[in-house]
């Protein structure tokens, strides 16, 4: 039969349209009412889940049919979502918009998988009847699409709103279930990568109220609950038992202000392996703790270069312990502050300094999108000839100092330097390929694997 699994996905016509401003608005207002709720993100995103965590009080997941089988999309959303009273999906650009002609991997695609009902969010500035036109488009373009809701955001007045209602209700036959006008001010700050991190917002909570707000205010909440109800069993086989690793090593992670893009699927594949996570601040913290490797996720290092380069002592332990062989794996900007230096506006901030990289930041994207590498070098986490793939998002733009090893080859994407990724050295990798571990089973195991050997030595070493 499957689960009966109330879930809505938030879409829209293209990004900026304010589905994230409607995704966080609903989940605090449902967390307010005392819902139970599980909230996901489409999309290789990390600034927006953190939003809609931060909204409803729960661990946000990614869901992306680019990065993660469908069998194990459908696994994480049904294991995350059991008892709860209700899904909340945020999709991301537009509703159809994918890697190519077909809309693979596009929002429209991850809805019909997940059989999730959509609410619609059309911008309405300066249109009227094309705005039924423009769904009534949305409709037949893909008829196995259930799009049972529309919310009209940027509405100019009370005729326009009306004349648009009317249109829809005549030409369309969906309920118009919110209706936001243009807002004097957009709390939700925009910058290069999207949204401004909630880690960089003081009044961050001010915002997750000003959200709940227009959503009480200017949407039907009660209708939203209706649609959805109203859905169909889904089903997947879920491994319930998950045997109980003893936790016989401690692997740092950097969790802080610079530091912070982590699926939190990694983290619990680590976990799952036999690992303590140990949190560290990059900024504050001025000595390691006792651990035996070390994860550096990515963030805005270049927003916190003079804090990280004011703290020499964490940088300079860090340095010497990777040369001692502690394993470390780094991704964008945890690549970047293992370099020798961060170069913004002509000043030069000094880094980790393990790598000979320096980094400039550049206006304009350098790396950003789906990325597919090939492993083409023996290193200490993947196996040579495997297929990644990943995601690169990044400013960032590495002077290289010498002949550096890479692991990986770039058959989709950027890369570092001339369509390679991944500079290792000793027991340490950095890349500016995010992945996901429910695509990349084999690296939680590989990383793991490679601490505890690091451990191991290190400990008949002291024997001896």
């Amino acid at each position: 039969m499957g689960e009966h699994l109330p879930r809505i996905v938030i879409g829209a016509l293209r990004g900026g349209s304010g589905k994230t401003l409607v995704s966080i608005g609903i989940s605090a207002l449902l967390r307010e009412m005392d819902y139970s709720l599980a909230v996901f993100k489409k999309g290789p995103d990390f600034i927006d889940p953190s939003w809609l965590s931060l909204a409803s009080g729960e661990t946000c997941y990614n869901l992306d049919q680019f990065l993660m089988p469908n069998e194990e999309i459908i696994s994480s959303f049904i294991k995350n979502s059991l008892g709860k009273d209700i899904s909340i999906i945020e999709g991301n650009r537009g509703i159809y918009d994918g890697m190519d002609v077909k809309g693979s991997y596009s929002t429209s695609e991850l809805s019909k998988l997940l059989k999730a009902p959509v609410i619609l969010i059309l911008d309405v500035t300066m249109s009227t009847r094309t705005i039924a036109a423009i769904l009534k488009g949305c409709q037949v373009f893909d008829k196995e699409l259930r799009i049972k809701g529309v919310i009209l955001n940027r509405v100019a007045g009370r005729r326009q709103e009306s004349l648009i209602k009317d249109c829809i209700r005549t030409y369309c036959n969906v309920p118009v279930v919110g209706s936001i006008p243009k807002l004097k001010e957009n709390l939700l700050k925009e910058r290069h990568m999207g949204l401004v991190p909630y880690q960089e917002r003081d009044e961050a909570e001010k915002i997750i109220d000003w959200a709940k707000e227009i959503v009480k205010k200017y949407i039907d909440l009660n209708e939203i609950l209706k649609i959805a109800e109203n859905v169909e069993p889904i089903r997947a086989s879920i491994d319930e038992k998950e045997d109980k690793v003893e936790q016989d090593i401690k692997i740092g992670y950097l969790l802080d202000k610079a530091f912070w893009f982590y699926y939190p699927e990694n983290l619990e594949a680590i976990r799952n392996e036999g690992a303590e996570l140990i949190r560290i601040d990059s900024i504050k913290d001025k000595t390691l703790p006792e651990i035996d490797g070390l994860y550096i996720g990515g963030g805005f290092p270049e927003t916190q270069a003079e804090a990280l380069s004011s703290n020499p002592s964490l940088r300079n332990e860090l340095k010497e312990r990777m040369e001692e062989g502690l394993p470390v794996y780094a991704e964008c900007g945890g690549l970047m502050y293992l370099g020798k230096s961060l170069i913004l506006e002509g000043k030069e901030y000094p880094m980790v300094g393990f790598f000979p990289v320096s980094f400039f930041l550049e206006k304009r994207p350098q790396g950003h999108g789906y990325t597919i590498v090939e492993v083409s070098e023996s290193n200490p986490f993947f196996k040579k000839g495997k297929i990644i793939k990943g995601h690169e998002f990044h400013y960032s733009k590495p002077l290289l100092e010498d002949d550096s090893k890479f692991a990986f080859k770039v058959l989709r994407g950027k890369g570092i330097f001339k369509k390679m990724d991944g500079i290792f050295k000793k027991n340490s990798l950095a890349t500016y390929t995010h992945i996901h571990a429910m695509g990349n089973k084999e690296w939680a195991k590989a990383f793991v694997k490679s601490v505890r050997l690091f451990k191991e030595e290190r400990l008949c070493f002291i024997r001896m």
